[in-house]
């Protein structure tokens, strides 16, 4: 890649093409320009620290990131669209891993709305691609009939090379313990199903409301719900109370630094106010790094005054410290990172926004060291 002069008269051209203020661009820039002077890796320098902290074969997207290209009609434009054109695009941008949202595409697009597991299990191997997971749906309650069709999804992962199934939701967006429980429950039957007959890990994904604190302390509202908390976030409540061999986390790494300026407060049983800062990196070293098969690679830029307090910006502009966190989980190499960009299409003013994005943000990606 080259890396973007600040100085050079395209930097405006560059600017407008992926959206970036020029304060974002000069931080990014400036990290790639630091990466490119340092040259080529060798292996004392990896040895010492400096290694790649996302490997090769590790660099992943969502594709919920991508959604205006894959579900935009091909008779209507020269630009990749589709499952089988965009798999073409990431693969020729440099990525190796694939997370699903949902399997529907254009109709007009080669396979129709809804390619089967195969046909896109196919276009995936042509393209040195692999999945490795799905922001599907999880059943809300146990039943035959939710059971069978979290069978056929299993089934579909399979097909797919998936080895891990999961949802784009937290497991309930409930403030109360009772709630949580009987979510706690669920996952604990559907995890094990996953595991046992299909080999595959189920995980949720979160946002930042599942990191702030439970309410399960007194005094009682008029409905009987308790009103105040003994200090345990919503998330870590279901961690402590699911089974590790079977359910898991995909931590949305933006959210869970939302979580950090949103949720740092709780109303304690007594009613005084404590503070309790939320640290992501902590969290997940806390509850073994190998609960945590999958992240979401999100950046965020960061906006105080503001509702979540971050921006979400292309991976690299943004204030998350991803060398500090990608550096100091444990079981380095184990886990998939997929970038994700939820804002990431430009709509008809720029219909090429989201692969743009996909192309500047796999390489401040790949170029990660730690």
């Amino acid at each position: 890649m080259n890396t973007p002069d600040i100085k050079s008269t395209e930097t405006p051209a560059l600017m407008r093409r992926i959206g970036l203020s020029r304060r974002q661009l000069l931080a990014a820039s400036t990290g790639l320009a630091a990466a490119s002077v340092a040259g080529p890796l060798t292996s004392s320098a990896a040895a010492a620290g400096n290694g790649v902290l996302i490997p090769r074969g590790k660099l992943g997207i969502i594709l919920y990131t991508v959604r205006d290209a894959i579900g935009r009609d091909p008779n209507t434009t020269d630009l990749a669209s589709g499952f089988k054109e965009v798999f073409a695009e990431l693969a020729r941008i440099g990525y190796k891993q694939i997370e699903f949202a949902g399997y529907t595409q254009h109709a007009n697009a080669e396979g129709g709305r809804t390619p089967a597991p195969e046909v896109l299990k196919q276009w995936l191997d042509d393209n040195g691609l692999e999945a490795e997971g799905n922001h599907g749906s999880i059943p809300s309650t146990i039943t035959d009939a939710t059971l069978a069709s979290f069978d056929a999804a299993c089934e579909a992962a399979n097909i797919l090379g998936m080895g891990h199934i999961g949802t784009g939701s937290d497991p309930t967006s409930s403030a109360y313990l009772a709630d949580w429980q009987a979510a706690a429950e669920r996952w604990n039957i559907l995890g094990e199903r996953a595991m046992n007959m299909h080999g595959l890990k189920l995980y949720t994904h979160n946002h930042s409301p599942a990191y702030s604190f439970l309410l399960d302390s007194g005094p009682l509202d008029a409905s009987g719900r308790p009103t105040r908390s003994s200090g345990i976030r919503r998330l870590e409540w279901f961690l402590d109370n699911t089974d590790s061999r079977y359910v898991f986390l995909e931590m949305d790494i933006f959210w869970a630094h939302v979580a950090q300026y949103q949720h740092h407060t709780y109303t304690a049983p007594d009613g005084s106010s404590v503070q309790d800062i939320f640290d992501p990196l902590a969290t997940v070293n806390t509850y073994g790094p190998m609960r945590y098969p999958l992240f979401h690679a999100k950046d965020g830029d960061s906006r105080p005054g503001t509702a979540n307090g971050y921006e979400i910006v292309p991976f690299g502009a943004g204030d998350i410290d991803y060398r500090a966190f990608l550096g100091g989980v444990g079981a380095k190499g184990y886990h998939n990172p997929m970038w994700e960009q939820d804002n990431a299409g430009g709509g008809a003013a720029n219909p090429g926004q989201s692969l743009a994005y996909a192309q500047y943000s796999y390489d401040n990606m790949a170029r990660l060291r730690g």
